[in-house]
């Protein structure tokens, strides 16, 4: 991505509120997805495979989880003398972080000793697998000073702010509309751009000096008309986790093949810690159909249509079916697990049945004892 010009910014910290039982002990960014990642591999990883070298991660609160993963970025090969990864936590009050605006304002010092000419932004909220060289290329083509990326799908149900946006015949955005009342399909910001740098510390300080301070409906939806704004259309495996069910659902989705070529791509791999363990253990008379399994599990019951990362153990006579079960859970024997999501560290004991919907999954909590 020419060189050392873009730096990335993630926000590892927004929308917590709306998954509220799986942050309450982490940041959005270390909510576990997928069998083996954390929310913010995606984003990362997706910076890091477009050549960006210099990544700024906000977080402001429960973020222990989060640095322990992270570390010095090496995962990513973001552990360098120059550059790399760099943690930007409030400096002395979690309030500084209340919003977008006053948080860039918060991490101004950053920015202004960066010398990188653009900025790649994004949440880790949003799980794809997106090339922003080709964001680039086009931000340059369109000679934008703004390139938003977008969906065109069905809004979010749960989406906080959804910004819905309009083009001109040149693919120029004409009209932002925030919180609108849309059904069907329409084109949907994803909270991911491209801008320049400088242009980014113009309009924080002009939002701060004016003491405006909604990102979206001040700078996006206030300046549209002022900036070159452009869009730029992503057509992949895109949720948007903004409700427990969307997390559900977004899980239970890897178990599509097509999903998983377009998500895990092999040309742009999706980095994440590794924790080496043994291989699963397959118990006689147990069963396992249609699943993603971690590695140093042991299963001796059935398992179908689940999602069980590291280390869990599924004892003899239980079934889980249609469940996403973290690290280093036990469930006893002769359970009956149906639509649950359990978080780290859980005993199930034995002879318990729990059982959800599709639309509404039981969640059980992280340390917790059945």
């Amino acid at each position: 991505m020419r060189g050392n010009n873009v730096m990335g910014i993630i926000f590892s910290n927004l929308h917590e509120n709306l998954i509220s039982q799986l942050t309450e002990l982490r940041t959005m960014g270390a909510v576990p997805f997928g069998g083996r990642y954390r929310l913010i591999d995606f984003p990362l990883s997706n910076m890091v495979n477009s050549g960006i070298n210099k990544v700024g991660v906000i977080t402001k609160t429960n973020y222990q989880s989060l640095t322990d993963h992270l570390g010095a970025g090496k995962a990513w090969d973001l552990s360098r003398q120059r550059n790399g990864l760099f943690i930007l936590p409030p400096f002395m009050d979690p309030s500084d972080y209340a919003n977008r605006v006053k948080t860039f304002n918060a991490i101004m010092p950053f920015l202004k000793n960066s010398s990188e000419e653009y900025v790649v932004i994004s949440d880790c909220d949003v799980v794809c697998n997106i090339d922003f060289q080709q964001v680039f290329e086009k931000h340059l083509a369109d000679n934008a000073d703004i390139t938003l990326v977008y969906k065109r799908d069905v809004l979010p149900p749960k989406l906080q702010e959804p910004t819905v946006l309009s083009f001109d015949a040149k693919g120029r955005v004409n009209d932002v509309l925030i919180d609108p009342d849309i059904t069907g399909s329409c084109s949907y910001y994803m909270n991911i751009m491209l801008i320049k740098r400088e242009l980014l510390m113009k309009l924080v300080n002009q939002c701060i000096s004016k003491n405006t301070m909604s990102f979206k409906r001040d700078i996006i939806q206030g300046e549209y008309k002022n900036l070159a704004v452009y869009g730029y259309e992503f057509k992949g495996f895109a949720p948007m986790i903004t409700s427990m069910s969307d997390y559900f659902s977004a899980n239970m989705a890897l178990k599509t093949k097509e999903v998983r070529d377009d998500l895990f791509n092999s040309s742009r791999p999706i980095y994440t810690k590794v924790r080496d363990d043994r291989p699963t253990k397959y118990g006689l008379g147990s069963k396992v159909s249609n699943s993603l399994i971690g590695n140093g599990c042991n299963i001796e019951g059935e398992v179908d249509n689940c999602i069980l990362f590291k280390g869990v153990h599924i004892g003899k006579g239980t079934k889980v079916s249609n469940c996403v079960i973290m690290q280093d859970t036990r469930i006893g024997n002769n359970c009956n697990l149906s639509y649950v999501v359990v978080d780290k560290d859980v005993i199930v004991r034995d002879d318990k049945t729990l059982a959800g919907q599709p639309s509404y999954p039981v969640y059980i909590g992280k340390l917790s004892v059945v």
